[in-house]
């Protein structure tokens, strides 16, 4: 058996950055001992890796980050989210739960069988899910305690056409959706992302997805905690549903970039 590769990765930036760029859903990789206990075949599995992951969104975190005046940290997943998906909630709380897709999928993008019926999901949790909050909640830490405070962007992508899973696909899907919370997005990091990645055809808040990821320790208790969720319409810079990256990625680094260094000077 091949060694299992590093499930995430703490990318390192400058000392007095306070932002961390999050990229939980670019990988593919699925560890062999994982991919045992699902139910797709090869050349099935493949076709759902296109459709759920967010492909290059690693090298787009990547490039902007190379851009900044002030270079961000990066927390990068490195298994595929049908390995866990670190951004749900492990218990009820979780909406997604109701398309079979919580922490654990059990069902696909298409809604059809993922694992095998009452599968276990606590050791996929407690060998993945919980080191990689673990980890995540420490780099936020770091980043409190170097500057007092600390801004998760989360960076993602989404299909240009509705998947069945998705609970709000009937919404608007925009060239750049803005993920916000109530209590860690002021008004002024979603003012500065509109700003950015107002050049692509517009942007819109929380459509077809809600919400951004704040480590529990700090989620609606700690102001100091910024967070903004990035969705990226794949159009915009891929062939769907998982080919090539095109020109328009270094566009949306740019972007980004802009962003980031907007956060930093603020």
């Amino acid at each position: 058996m091949t060694p299992e590769p590093a499930p995430f990765q703490l990318v390192p930036g400058a000392a007095g950055s306070p932002v961390l760029l999050h990229v939980p859903h670019s990988s593919r990789t699925v560890p062999e001992q994982v991919r045992s206990g699902i139910l797709l075949d090869d050349e099935a599995l493949e076709t759902e890796l296109d459709h759920i992951t967010d492909s290059h969104t690693a090298r787009l975190a990547a490039l902007a980050s190379e851009a900044c005046a002030v270079s961000p940290w990066s927390f990068v997943n490195g298994l595929s989210r049908l390995v866990v998906d670190p951004e749900r909630f492990p218990d009820d709380r979780e909406e997604m739960l109701a398309a079979g897709m919580g922490a654990v999928y059990t069902r696909t993008t298409h809604r059809e069988p993922l694992r095998p019926p009452g599968a276990d999901p606590e050791p996929l949790l407690d060998r993945y899910f919980h080191p990689y909050a673990r980890a995540m909640t420490a780099a936020v830490d770091e980043r409190l305690a170097a500057t007092g405070r600390a801004v998760v962007i989360d960076v993602h992508s989404y299909p240009t056409t509705a998947l069945p899973y998705e609970l709000h696909g009937t919404g608007p899907r925009p060239p750049i959706c803005l993920g916000t919370d109530g209590f860690h997005t002021p008004p002024g990091l979603l003012a500065l992302a509109e700003a950015a990645f107002g050049r692509f055809g517009g942007t819109a808040p929380n459509s077809p997805f809600p919400g951004t990821y704040v480590p529990l320790k700090h989620y609606g208790t700690n102001p100091r905690v910024g967070a903004l969720m990035i969705e990226i319409r794949r159009d915009l810079y891929m062939t769907e549903p998982g080919g090539p990256a095109g020109p328009g990625l270094e566009a949306l680094a740019s972007a980004l970039a802009q962003l980031v260094d907007g956060l930093t000077e603020a």
